[in-house]
């Protein structure tokens, strides 16, 4: 990724242009690693995202805006305090360094007026957003670094900040071209000329360093000690655009895609030719544009990402656990199947009394249930009578056939609850927003696995607004609603559905309930099937063909008492065999 000193350097001059005496509205932090400052004007209002993402750190205007945490972290909170109503004063960058300084003028406690910084250094995985007070000591950050993790640089609140130690690298604010060629011919050894001059000169990527090769060389590949004086003149005026561009802002958002894969993978300040007819270059109105288009599906991935992996973790094990236990249990569960055995010896002993005596270790006894009257060894205990030993054998009959019926039924309810996990697991999979995540973390809460977090007033937290269910319409104009999630499957069968709309679910096969809107109106051939078709997409049966979808209507659907989320009874269905496919959805409102 490309946003190196010169592209910020051209971003920095469109923000400051926009930005610079608006004040502070609100402040919202989505996750741990992003601050969205939204500031107004008196006649605009706009975002300002601050990311401190490893792979993806910057600081541009954007539209796409995260779905925020239902409580404020309390980085957060400190801005909200520190920052809000505060006005902009200007933007500056050191240099072609990859940091901004953002300078606020607000008011403390006091009422008086003083002046913070928010600085955002990006860095890779060293990024951060670092808050400033007016005698230059840090309040907080983003990502606090102690001892343990750097030596050279602290990051905690209470320690001067200081600047990220400097790179011996040119800076083409204030270098001339002489100078990068004479340090190009100074640099040990003989390299390729793109790395010769990423590591000359400060604030240019690896994809400018190897446009200028290009440029240079026609698509050949150059070396620092082995530029003749004509590349030397090629290469002199293409850094002279360069220096141009860097000290004019004059640069224009430029965004590399990939032509195989159709994806961006590349952004620049200037035009991109390297990659000849493999990829295709596109421009954007502004800087903001370019980044909010480049990063906005990948940031979607990567938040749904880390808030998938913690959900996938608990159903994981609990899945395994429960696993485990129906192990256990069957195990146990084949050991009780010779619980007749036990109730014949009692009977054997039983039948014998007066031919037994105390302290006999075992005794040879025929077994009258058999035609062939064999005889049956039996084991008794030394230290109990005949009739004591029979008794004991009768108790242990009774506790294995009793043990067989516990087990039965656990192995029962534990398999239906591996069920409902799987059920949940498929659900995760298909989630395509963070608040479907948080309907199925909620979810999760309310059946135990996991544990409710509390806010400092000891209530539970707030639950968002259930979203709506998908929302398709079959060709001949059939509504058909899907359910999210296991509680939205609920409520969309057992509330919202009417008695007489079609109730569908994939047969054996994990998927979400579909219901055909009939609104007093007989369904047609096309409606069902495309409904089935619906609901087999909406199942883990998503890529296979001839998936067996059941219908009903919805008075024919029930739910046992005490079943989990999403798991109901039905009687009186068909089965379509259908092939998962997805007409058109209607938008939200």
């Amino acid at each position: 990724m490309a946003l190196d000193g010169i592209f910020l350097h051209q971003l920095r001059r469109e923000l400051a242009d926009r930005a610079v005496d608006a004040r502070v509205d609100k402040i919202y932090q989505p996750n741990r690693d992003e601050i969205i400052i939204t500031l107004r004007t008196r006649g605009d209002r706009f975002h300002l995202l601050l990311s401190a993402r490893v792979n993806s750190a910057r600081a541009h205007f954007t539209r796409c805006l995260p779905e925020n945490p239902m409580q404020p972290p309390m980085l957060c909170m400190l801005l909200r305090k520190r920052l809000t109503g505060a006005r902009l004063l200007s933007i500056e960058q050191p240099g072609l360094e990859r940091m901004l300084r953002f300078a606020f003028d607000t008011v403390n406690e006091l009422g008086d007026h003083v002046r913070l910084e928010l600085v955002v250094e990006i860095m890779g995985r060293y990024s951060n957003v670092i808050l400033i007070d007016e005698n230059g000591k840090i309040i907080d950050a983003l990502k606090r670094v102690d001892a343990e993790m750097s030596s050279e640089r602290l990051v905690l609140p209470g320690v001067t900040y200081h600047l990220p130690p400097a790179q011996d690298k040119l800076n083409l604010l204030e270098a001339e071209v002489p100078e990068v060629l004479h340090r190009l011919e100074t640099q040990p050894g003989d390299s390729e000329l793109s790395k010769g001059l990423l590591s000359a000169l400060q604030g240019v990527s690896p994809i400018v360093c190897r446009e200028l090769q290009q440029l240079t060389g026609h698509g050949i590949t150059l070396y620092t000690k082995q530029l003749s004086e004509e590349l030397k003149q090629r290469l002199a005026f293409f850094l002279g655009q360069l220096q141009k561009t860097a000290r004019e802002t004059s640069g224009t958002p430029h965004m590399v895609v990939d032509l195989a894969r159709h994806k961006p993978t590349d952004i620049s300040f200037m035009n991109i030719t390297q990659y000849g007819t493999s990829a295709m270059v596109r421009t954007a109105e502004t800087f903001s544009e370019l980044l909010d288009s480049f990063y906005a599906e990948r940031d979607h991935v990567e938040r749904m990402r880390v808030r998938e992996a913690d959900l996938l973790r608990v159903i994981t094990t609990a899945s395994e656990r429960l696993s485990r236990k129906i192990g256990h249990q069957q195990a146990e569960l084949a050991q009780c199947t010779q619980r007749d055995h036990l109730r014949v010896c009692g009977d054997l002993l039983s039948a014998n009394l007066y031919q037994l005596e105390k302290g006999a270790s075992s005794v040879q006894l025929q077994n009258f249930y058999e035609e062939s009257l064999p005889m049956v060894e039996i084991k008794l205990d030394p230290a109990l009578t005949p009739n004591q030993n029979a008794q004991k054998y009768y108790k242990e009959y009774r506790k294995a056939k009793t043990a067989e019926e516990k087990l039965t039924e656990q192995i029962e309810i534990a398999q239906k609850e591996l069920v409902y996990l799987d059920s949940v697991l498929d659900e995760l999979g298909r989630a395509q927003t963070e608040k479907d995540l948080s309907e199925i973390r909620q979810e999760l809460i309310e059946q135990g696995y996991i544990r409710a977090l509390r806010n400092g007033k000891g209530k539970n937290r707030k639950e968002p607004a259930p979203a709506a269910p998908l929302e398709f319409c079959t060709s001949d104009g059939f509504t058909v609603l899907v359910g999210r999630n296991n509680r939205q499957n609920d409520r969309l069968t057992l509330k919202q559905a009417n008695n007489n709309d079609i109730w569908f679910h994939t047969k054996n096969i994990p998927g979400s309930h579909t219901i055909l809107v009939t609104e007093g109106r007989e369904p047609t051939e096309t409606a069902l099937l495309e409904a089935a078709q619906i609901a087999a997409f909406h199942s883990r049966g998503k890529d296979s063909s001839q998936v067996p979808v059941d219908y009903t209507q919805v008075r024919h659907v029930s739910k046992p008492q005490g079943a989990k989320p999403g798991m109901v009874i039905y009687v009186q269905y068909k089965t379509l065999y259908v092939t998962p496919a997805l007409p058109q959805q209607r938008e939200e409102a």
